[in-house]
């Protein structure tokens, strides 16, 4: 029995897409009682911003209710979201963050 010829096998294109992760933002929300000091020191110490980007979106989230501090992926945006409750609570401050996804 003569060995089998080997079948060609056609070429099969195949396209592969990197999807990336969803972006979120994340939005700091004004309310009557947290003070400018502290928000701005909680921009500088947990999102690292420069201390004029700080004062400026604490300005924003205090004239207009709310202001967008970063974009980032799902898990990080929520672990924001409890840092801004666990730093504010213990000083007496019902600073919240939100998120929202980014288009």
């Amino acid at each position: 029995m003569p060995p089998e010829a080997p079948t060609a096998v056609p070429d099969v294109e195949t396209e592969e897409k990197t999807r990336l992760a969803p972006r979120w933002k994340v939005l700091l929300l004004d309310d009557d009682v947290t003070t400018f000091e502290f928000v701005i020191h909680l921009l500088v110490t947990l999102f690292h911003k420069e201390l004029e980007e700080a004062v400026r979106l604490t300005f924003e989230v205090h004239e207009t209710g709310s202001a967008l501090v970063t974009v980032t992926n799902l898990e990080r945006a929520e672990l924001y979201v409890e840092q801004v409750r666990s730093m504010a609570r213990p000083q007496g401050f019902p600073l919240t963050a939100t998120i929202e996804p980014a288009e």
